[in-house]
């Protein structure tokens, strides 16, 4: 039986406004109360990889994060009614730590857990991995907004 809470891209684009090439976010492969699960496949065909780096790509760290904030938008958008009618905005990062190169052909899950929830602010501990391996940590701070 398949997972309920699972996302695809194109419910994934109904419910936040990225697009290429800034939608980092392919799927949503678990989503509870306090806890989401996002999917990020880095191929070499990503846009920033001609510049970042030629020869060596490497994910940008900026991006990274923002990949894993759009997929934290996820436990934002169930604590309302019509999320679609909402922007997420990102209010800022604590304690980020790159721990491991990320580069194309790398899979990057994204585990965010909810720290808090008040007046319409979310604090998110957020993980990332790459076939078990951390390669990016923090916390960070989002806020939904009309769109």
């Amino acid at each position: 039986m398949p997972d309920e809470s699972a996302l695809k891209i194109d419910e994934i684009m109904r419910l936040i406004p990225h697009r290429y090439p800034f939608l980092l976010i392919d799927r949503i492969v678990e989503i509870t109360d306090d806890k989401v699960v996002g999917i990020k496949n880095v191929t070499i065909n990503e846009p920033f990889f001609q510049g970042h780096f030629p020869g060596n790509p490497i994910m940008p760290g900026v991006l990274i994060i923002e990949s894993m904030a759009q997929a934290g938008g996820f436990l934002l958008m169930r604590k309302i009614e019509n999320p679609e009618k909402k922007l997420l905005l990102f209010l800022g990062v604590d304690g980020v730590r790159f721990r491991k190169a990320v580069v194309p052909g790398d899979t990057l899950r994204h585990e965010l857990f909810l720290e808090s929830y008040r007046h319409g602010v979310c604090v998110m501990r957020a993980k990332s991995t790459v076939e078990g391996e951390l390669a990016c940590e923090g916390v960070l701070k989002a806020m939904l907004a009309d769109r």
